[in-house]
Order: structure tokens, then C-alpha cells, then sequence
């Protein structure tokens, strides 16, 4: 998964779930950018993510791994 998916589908989770999503290009050094989901943050690079920080992304933001 890249990035640009993952912003994709936790915006898709949150109207999904009514949560407020914000995605902030300007929050993050180079190629990063700050996804909000309801309270919770995290930064997303724009590349392709490995599956460890898939799972520690989906944790910042309190999203289960089924549900997303």
C-alpha cells in the first residue's frame, strides 16, 4: 500500500464510521503529510509504507485492521 491509498481509505473509514478527517500536506517534512481521524493523528509518507508501519499508522489512529 502507498500512501496516497492510505489516505484514501482512512478518509473512506471515517465517513464510513462520522469521524472528522483532515489530511495536512503542509504537517510533515519532504514527502510527508499529517492524516487526522477523528482525535487521532498520524504521518503518512507519500511512497510505498511496509506493513510494520501499516500496523503502527492504523494503531496511532485507533482503526482496527478488519475494519479499514
Amino acid at each position: 500500500m502507498n500512501g496516497r491509498e492510505f489516505v484514501r481509505r482512512a478518509r473512506r473509514y471515517a465517513r464510513k464510521t462520522d469521524q472528522y478527517f483532515f489530511f495536512d500536506p503542509t504537517q510533515g517534512k519532504g514527502s510527508h503529510g499529517r492524516v487526522y481521524v477523528g482525535e487521532y493523528s498520524t504521518i503518512v509518507k507519500y511512497g510505498e509504507i511496509p506493513p510494520n508501519l501499516f500496523a503502527d499508522m492504523l494503531k496511532q489512529l485507533d482503526i482496527n485492521r478488519r475494519e479499514f
